[in-house]
């Protein structure tokens, strides 16, 4: 990351706690390694994007439904999904420092390195290894590839380093209050991702919702990872929120659902108005245990091009699994005609396209790109500041701002009955301290897309001032026109 990059990075991270955003969790106590509590503006936007995701997944197909499954599930769903035994990253220890590094993030901070320094063919050629290497589960080679290319610890600054070794991310608990000779009998995980709860329930829904495929379930909702190194704010957290949507295909059909999820997905993005060159598709070359096609939707945030969203072909893996371990039959009867055969295709297990987004690092993404440190150049040849987030309006924390210019002669009341008129539609948001600037600004830095100013004019023509976040431009229009502007610009 350049100078320049962490400059901005650590401005934004300043400016979440500043305003309300972000703040680190337990903080009077020294806070806890990578878990973020979300403050009055960073919940309302973090449920914002939620509920966007969710009105586009659920409201806008026919066929997606969506559950809330429970964080605790009967332990043998992890054994069926393959987490117990390769849920895990490979770590090395450097033995002077005693610090730990997940081995990918050691060898791409190396190649960043030396990308910044010019050489970009050394940085292909180090990640190509790499990825070839964890491919092949080869931690001897891992280890050969980071001491030919001198890899250093950042903190002793030595090569001293352990033999690499997988270390398994789930969380583990103990379930009741029954006492057992063997502490297996209790153990259940916290779950490292919301999809099983989709897969275990698949029967339930599809009778219950009558769904026919193709069809989606979409859940939203908490996991838990232990990792390695949390780093980057909350792009990696111990504790964070998925918005996930397994789609349930005809086996034949995965290809084309894989491409149209694919680019469904980017356009989600992009029609919240952020600019499509801030995106790649990044194809995977290692593939998940279960997984037929992969690819990530990556966004160019301040510290690079990193991982927001995720599309899987995961084939029956998963339904197969758990109809294993459980004994139960889950099977769908697809009684469409195959032209082939001209009978129908009967019973068979689904194939699944997944679409797992992170909610955590969409809001850092939405910071990212809405963050900006504004110069501005006044009449009068003198230059003004300001931060301002460009947070697109319909998932702004707050939609409208109400600021009576006094706090005298009948303002207040007009201001107030603006905000009864508006805050049944949309989040409001009413103040009446301070120059009116200065109010200004600090809907600027929250990102507050519309501010009204109620003023004596008001009362002569039931006309008020409205200014447009992103331009800065006023102008006067009728009290009564308030409302609807608003929400045409949320739709």
């Amino acid at each position: 990351m350049s100078s320049t990059s962490e400059n901005t990075f650590q401005a934004i991270v300043s400016h979440a706690k500043e305003y309300g955003f972000v703040f680190p969790s337990s903080e009077i106590y020294d806070g806890l390694s990578a878990v973020y509590d979300y403050g009055p503006y960073g919940s309302e936007l973090k449920k914002n994007i939620r509920d966007h995701w969710w009105k586009s997944m659920t409201q806008l197909h026919e066929n997606i439904v969506g559950i809330d499954a429970a964080i605790f599930m009967h332990p043998t769903t992890w054994k069926a999904s393959g987490h117990v035994d390769n849920f895990s990253d490979p770590l090395i220890d450097n033995k002077d420092s005693k610090k730990r590094y997940r081995v990918d993030h050691l060898i791409e901070a190396h190649a960043e390195k030396l990308a910044l320094a010019g050489d970009k063919e050394g940085e292909f050629d180090l990640l190509k290894n790499m990825d070839e290497l964890l491919k092949a589960d080869d931690f001897v080679g891992l280890k050969q590839l980071i001491e030919d290319n001198k890899i250093v610890c950042s903190v002793s600054g030595t090569g001293n380093w352990t033999e690499i070794r997988q270390f398994n991310l789930m969380f583990a608990t103990e379930f009741g209050a029954i006492a057992s000779d063997n502490p297996e009998d209790n153990k259940v995980y916290l779950r490292p991702e919301t999809a099983q709860g989709i897969f275990v329930n698949f029967l339930n829904v599809q009778k219950t919702a009558r769904m026919k495929i193709p069809f989606g379930i979409a859940q939203t909702g908490k996991a838990f990872r232990n990792e390695i190194v949390a780093r980057q704010f909350i792009f990696r957290m111990r504790e964070f929120e998925q918005m996930e949507m397994q789609f349930f295909v005809r086996p034949g059909t995965q290809g084309h659902w894989y491409q149209y999820w694919k680019e469904a997905r980017l356009k989600w993005h992009t029609d919240l108005g952020i600019s499509a060159a801030k995106y790649r598709y990044h194809d995977h070359v290692k593939l998940a245990h279960y997984a037929k096609e992969a690819c990530d939707i990556e966004f160019e945030f301040p510290f690079g091009f990193k991982e927001v969203e995720g599309i899987h072909s995961r084939s029956d893996f998963d339904l197969t699994q758990h109809q294993l371990y459980s004994k139960k039959k889950i099977q769908y009867y697809d009684n469409d005609i195959d032209e082939t055969t001209g009978k129908a295709f009967g019973n068979y297990v689904p194939y699944v396209v997944e679409t797992s987004i992170g909610l955590d690092r969409m809001f850092l993404l939405v910071l990212s790109h809405a963050y900006e440190e504004e110069t501005i150049q006044k009449e009068d040849g003198t230059s003004d500041s300001r931060v301002v987030l460009h947070i697109p309006p319909v998932i702004a924390p707050n939609k409208l701002a109400i600021l009576p210019l006094t706090k005298k002669d009948g303002l207040p009341e007009i201001a107030r009955e603006l905000m009864d008129e508006c805050k049944p539609y949309f989040k409001c948001f009413y103040e009446e301290k301070d120059a009116i600037g200065k109010r200004y600004r600090r809907q600027d830095a929250i990102g507050t897309p519309f501010c009204v100013t109620i003023d004596h004019q008001t009362k002569e023509d039931q006309t008020i001032t409205i200014r447009y976040r992103d331009s800065m431009l006023q102008e006067r229009i009728s009290l009564s026109m308030v409302k609807s502007l608003v929400l045409a610009a949320i739709q």
